[in-house]
This record gives C-alpha cells, sequence and structure tokens, in this order.
C-alpha cells in the first residue's frame, strides 16, 4: 500500500495505559488513576496493514487514525449587511455579556483557526502566544482567525464592543488552517494537546473534516469510486473517535488538575434550509465528536431568534451567527455569518463561566464548568417553533451573578 500519514495518541512507556476512543479514559492500569494524564499526539508515515495492526494492538496506543484534510467552516458571506450596532455587537447583547460581572479574568483560551493578526487594536494588552502548525508561519492571511478571536477577547474598535470576555489576558493562537482554509487532522490533533499543555480552559475551533475532500484524493491514487467512498468513510469514523479521546484527556487531566478545559466546536455551514427546509444535515466533525461542545447559528428577525439557513442541525447549544461584526485582518471591523462566527460567543461565554468558578470556589470542576456552560442556553427570544434538534439548549447566556 502506499505510505499513509496517521495520527496516533499513545500514553507514554512509563505511564499509565489508557484505551480510549468512545469509551473514554475509564481504565488506568499502572501507576493509579492519581497519575498525571500525559498523552502524546505523533504522526506516523504507515505503508503496510501490518503496520496498522501493530498499532491497534498495542496498549499504549489510546487512538489512531489517518490523516484527513480540514476547512475552515467557510463563512456563509463576508462584508455582510449587518444592522447598525451602537456600544455593542447584538451578539454581545443577545448573550448578556454586556449585563455580566464577570470578564473572563484569570482565564486562558485557545482559537485553533488561521491565526491572528496581533497587530489588531482589538489585541492590545492580550498575551498572544502562537503556535504554527501549517507550515506557513504566523500571523493570519485568511481573517478567519482573527474575527473569531475578537469575538472572543477583543477589546473594543472604535467605541464598539465586539468581545465577549474581554479582560483575558492569555491567548493561545494555533495556527492550524492556511491562507487557504486547509489543514489537516493531525495538525489539529497536535494543537489540542498544545492548547492543554499551555492551560487552555477554552478550546475554539471553527473547522471541519474534508470527507470530499479525501474521497477525490483517494479517487486520484486510483481507488474505485466506490472503494475511495468507503475507505474515506473508515477514516471519518476513526477520526471522530480521535477526537473523542482528545476531549477526553481535557475532562480527565481537569479533574486531576482543578483547571479544567471545555472543548467546542461549529456544528458547520453545510445545511441549505433557504433553498428547502429538508435540505439540512447534522454536525460535522470535530464537533460530532463525544464530549466536544458544539455550536449553532441564530439570526436576528422581526419575531425573534430563528435558526440560520446554512446551521447544520443536533448542536448542543447556540450563539449568535448572522451578521457579526469582529476585527478584521489589517485593521477595522467586518461583518460575517456562519456557525465559525457562533462558536466564539460560545467560547467568550465558556470564559466567562470559568471566571465565575475561578472566583467564587477557587478552581474549574470539569463537570460544574461543562454542565453550566451548556446547561445556559435558553429558548427566550426564540420565534416559535424550533425543534431542539436544530438549537440544542437555546442561546448561549454569561452568568449574570
Amino acid at each position: 500500500m502506499e505510505p499513509e500519514r496517521y495520527v496516533v495518541l499513545r500514553s507514554p512507556a512509563d505511564g499509565p495505559t489508557m484505551r480510549g476512543g468512545m469509551g473514554g479514559f475509564g481504565e488506568v492500569r499502572g501507576s493509579g488513576f492519581e497519575a498525571e494524564v500525559e498523552l502524546a499526539v505523533s504522526t506516523e508515515d504507515i505503508s503496510s496493514k501490518a503496520e496498522i495492526q501493530e498499532l491497534t494492538n498495542d496498549p499504549g496506543v489510546v487512538s489512531l487514525a489517518p490523516a484527513m484534510p480540514l476547512l475552515l467552516h467557510e463563512p456563509e458571506a463576508r462584508d455582510v449587511e449587518a444592522e447598525a450596532d451602537t456600544s455593542a455587537t447584538w451578539g454581545v447583547f443577545a448573550v448578556g455579556a454586556d449585563t455580566s460581572p464577570f470578564d473572563g479574568e484569570g482565564v486562558t483560551v485557545a482559537i485553533l483557526d488561521t491565526g491572528i493578526d496581533d497587530a489588531h487594536p482589538a489585541f492590545k494588552g492580550v498575551e498572544i502566544v502562537q503556535a504554527d502548525f501549517t507550515g506557513e508561519g504566523d500571523g493570519d492571511q485568511n481573517g478567519h482567525g482573527t474575527h473569531c478571536a475578537g469575538t472572543v477577547f477583543g477589546q473594543d474598535v472604535d467605541g464598539l464592543r465586539i468581545g465577549i470576555a474581554k479582560n483575558v489576558e492569555r491567548a493561545l493562537i494555533g495556527k492550524v488552517l492556511d491562507g487557504n482554509g486547509g489543514g489537516s487532522t493531525d495538525g489539529i490533533a497536535s494543537a489540542i494537546q498544545w492548547a492543554l499543555d499551555q492551560g487552555a480552559n477554552v478550546i475554539s475551533m471553527s473547522l471541519g473534516i474534508d470527507y470530499p475532500g479525501l474521497v477525490k484524493r483517494l479517487e486520484l491514487q486510483g481507488f474505485p469510486t466506490q472503494l475511495a467512498t468507503s475507505r474515506a468513510l473508515e477514516g471519518y469514523r476513526a477520526n471522530i473517535e480521535l477526537f473523542a479521546s482528545l476531549s477526553e484527556l481535557a475532562r480527565t487531566r481537569g479533574n486531576m488538575s482543578n483547571s479544567a478545559s471545555v472543548v467546542i466546536a461549529a456544528a458547520g455551514n453545510e445545511s441549505k434550509r433557504g433553498e428547502n427546509p429538508d435540505y439540512e444535515i447534522a454536525v460535522a466533525p470535530p464537533a460530532a465528536a463525544t464530549g466536544v461542545i458544539s455550536v449553532g447559528a441564530l439570526g436576528r428577525s422581526d419575531d425573534g431568534l430563528r435558526v440560520a439557513d446554512f446551521s447544520n442541525t443536533r448542536p448542543e447549544i447556540s450563539g449568535p451567527g448572522v451578521g457579526i461584526r469582529s476585527a478584521r485582518a489589517g485593521g477595522g471591523l467586518t461583518a460575517m455569518n456562519g456557525t465559525s462566527m457562533a462558536t466564539p460567543h460560545v467560547a467568550g461565554v465558556a470564559a466567562l463561566w470559568a471566571n465565575k468558578l475561578l472566583s467564587t470556589t477557587g478552581s474549574i470542576s470539569h463537570s460544574a464548568f461543562r454542565a453550566q456552560l451548556v446547561a445556559s442556553g435558553q429558548e427566550d427570544g426564540l420565534a416559535a417553533p424550533i425543534p431542539y434538534a436544530d438549537v440544542g439548549t437555546g442561546m448561549v447566556q454569561a452568568p449574570q451573578h
């Protein structure tokens, strides 16, 4: 067989042995569950079925998945028309960030996207730690990552509040997508591990697996279409398990350190309800993985908030995702639509909930953190009827006391 890149998630040789996948890290042999959980992400070129079988049988391998192409969840439109905002964007008001006593102090957030324009005035005073997983170098040649970061922790621009958690002092920017919005699951897996090692409490991703792209790549390698589709599906399933394992790692580390992390990802923009109400698909990976908080997009209408036509179905929670103004790479502001825009609203609110837990208990319990964030969603203001499957718990809400 042709050499193929695989992502391998391992426990160290001298540490506890864990088998993850969809089942989690409940089984720990060796030094006991109290031991610090350390897993390593590596990328290996595999050229034989025997090598795959050897890794599959290795008790130290938690997860094994072929590297698959990634694409950012391309905004449904850029520079869309947005209603005139006053002191803050409509998203800041919709999630209640303007009235929350919490501001993200003491919380570390990670944005895994196309990078950031760290010279933008919206990020003045924020300690920005960058890591490039694309080979393109630091910075943002696309603009998507800068826009997402602005929504999470951006400072006011020209008197307009764009950021949900304005007092986040440290931001981790993992560049996992290049200027064209392309990347690979080996890069995002390494970036998640990096963010956890750096102490991220919130990890935000607005990207998805490019399943059609993998099918096409296999066809170009000579695979018949039916076989290419089946092989891609196997890889798709394996990558869902990989992301579930990484999410479980975040949970387990948080339980041991009292400084939990949550992984938040966009549901995707592939639905086309505007053309036909039945043209909708379910949440796409990595948001589809167990443990990852998936985010749908809501927009305004004359009779209340409605599901965005493009928003994929079955998210856990929703956020503002239509006509969202935030930082533009190169300076100024721009408006975009997408579950990519809804996700940083949820990530910003997550930083506020983490801030509340720190201020009231002195630590961040994973179970309390995740539960309070997801349970904050509310249906007030939604245009009825909207099925739970389309919005999850509803519009995410910041803590108010």
